[in-house]
């Protein structure tokens, strides 16, 4: 049997920092825009570039650490699904926007020295992926079997 798929992955720089919002039932969303670029040279050996935005939505707890993580100029890794959706405006036109639905984050920047730091580095960065995973028990040396 076959399947379908739709599955974006994209890296590239914020646009200007997140904004989150609730949804009626509460639950949180966060939109942003991402720059991701590309460039080449062509038959005269000249560079080009170009740039595709997107726009990403995250709900739910992803969306909360894409508020507290990101900024604007941060660079991520993000995966997801696109969804286009329309709309009627006042004007009785309608209008399309196509979004990645993201599923993951990755954040890709350099964290900033931290003097004295007594935790481990990732201890400090939070989970960023929109599935729930159970708790995993602690591992010590003793339960790696080389």
């Amino acid at each position: 049997m076959a399947r379908d798929l739709n599955k974006v992955m994209v890296i590239g720089r914020l646009g200007r920092d997140p904004e989150m919002r609730y949804t009626p039932g509460g639950s949180p969303v966060t939109t942003f825009t991402v720059a991701a670029s590309r460039q080449w040279k062509d038959g005269h050996g000249e560079t080009h570039e170009e740039t595709e935005w997107f726009n990403v939505v995250s709900w739910n707890k992803l969306a909360e650490i894409c508020k507290d993580y990101l900024h604007k100029a941060s660079r991520v890794y993000i995966e997801g699904r696109i969804q286009t959706r329309q709309w009627q405006g006042q004007d009785g036109q309608n209008h399309y926007r196509t979004e990645v639905i993201a599923t993951d984050m990755i954040m890709l920047d350099n964290r900033p020295h931290r003097e004295h730091s007594t935790h481990d580095d990732a201890e400090q960065r939070p989970s960023a992926s929109s599935e729930s995973y159970g708790n995993t028990p602690d591992i010590t040396d003793e339960d790696i079997p080389f």
